[in-house]
């Protein structure tokens, strides 16, 4: 595992801002759920307490959920960018999910992306826990 550097990101219009310690080499998850496969995005999940929002990004935060209301899509009441979001993987409070293509040029030296099928989330969890 590499060591952990400081990345920075955040959403289009930069309203939301944030930074993370993580790896420069990530593994990235790319999700078929409901949500995910219509975003298109991919991110790699931390402890959450390795995020911090920036300034005033809270004031800049609305969030959707759905189903069993445990992942958290945020997003910006600006210009409508997830750049990051509490997976379902992860109860509340424990990992913040980045989006890869939202973490600004630099910090990252590889991504490797990982098919998740959230579309059947449980089996999908024991697999991935099977792998870790």
């Amino acid at each position: 595992m590499s060591a952990e550097v400081i990345h920075t990101g955040g959403c289009h219009c930069k309203s939301v801002r944030w930074q993370v310690e993580a790896p420069a080499s990530v593994v990235a998850l790319e999700c078929n759920c409901s949500y995910c496969s219509m975003r298109g995005t991919s991110g790699f999940s931390v402890p959450s307490s390795k995020f911090k929002l920036i300034g005033d990004s809270n004031n800049f935060i609305s969030t959707y959920s759905f189903n069993t209301h445990t992942a958290r899509h945020t997003f910006c009441k600006v210009c409508g960018i997830t750049s990051f979001y509490t997976p379902r993987s992860n109860p509340p409070g424990n990992a913040v999910t980045v989006v890869v293509s939202c973490v600004d040029p630099g910090t990252i030296s590889h991504v490797e992306i990982r098919h998740f099928d959230g579309r059947d989330f449980e089996k999908a969890i024991e697999r991935l826990a099977q792998e870790n």
